[in-house]
């Protein structure tokens, strides 16, 4: 079976990515011989649609199956409507994920984990109804969901890191935002 893992780097040792539509990198294993391709993500940078980009992009290489931080509503539905299962894993390698698949740890989702747009970390144009919305937000919308079955103090770790790190990308983009905004004014 072909089963594509979303990923920080380019081989079966990367680190999961949190995010589907905007990952860097799918890596497309065939469970029975740990073959192995990385794909760039051609959606990565897009500035809308990027789960349901994502989604089709996978589909046309052969994903039977997805392994992920976490999906979008779109993304989901585009998986799901082609009868690809979508499987949350809370960190870890890709090949560590491939292994959980296999012996069953991993069970597919029912519905999207995240709301839409929540992995938007590039091209977010705050104010032009794109992106996070400013204000209070609910922890849940910003930390991903973590499957508590099965996930070690290391993988909570990895995954919080990364999303760590977007929060850090979106807070410049803020910033930078108010900066512009605030020299306007003046």
């Amino acid at each position: 079976m072909k089963v594509v893992v979303t990923s920080n780097g380019v081989d079966l040792d990367a680190a999961i990515s949190p995010v589907f539509g905007r990952c860097s990198t799918y890596i497309l294993v065939d469970t029975e011989t740990m073959q192995f391709e990385a794909l760039s993500n051609p959606a990565l940078s897009a500035p809308g649609g990027a789960g349901i980009q994502a989604a089709q992009f996978v589909i046309e290489r052969g994903a039977e199956a997805v392994v992920t931080g976490n999906v979008g509503p779109n993304a989901f539905k585009v998986l799901q409507a082609l009868g690809v299962p979508v499987y949350l894993s809370g960190g870890g390698t890709v090949r560590e994920a491939i292994d959980a698949y296999k012996i069953g740890r991993l069970r597919p989702m029912e519905e999207a984990n995240v709301p839409t747009h929540s992995g938007t970390t590039r091209g977010t144009r705050v104010g032009a109804g794109q992106g996070t919305r400013l204000g209070r937000r609910s922890q849940d919308a910003v930390l991903p969901a973590l499957p508590t079955s099965f996930v070690s103090r290391e993988q909570e770790i990895t995954v919080l890191r990364e999303t760590a790190r977007e929060l850090r990308e979106r807070l410049a983009q803020v910033l930078e935002r108010l900066g512009q905004l605030e020299k306007e004014v003046r």
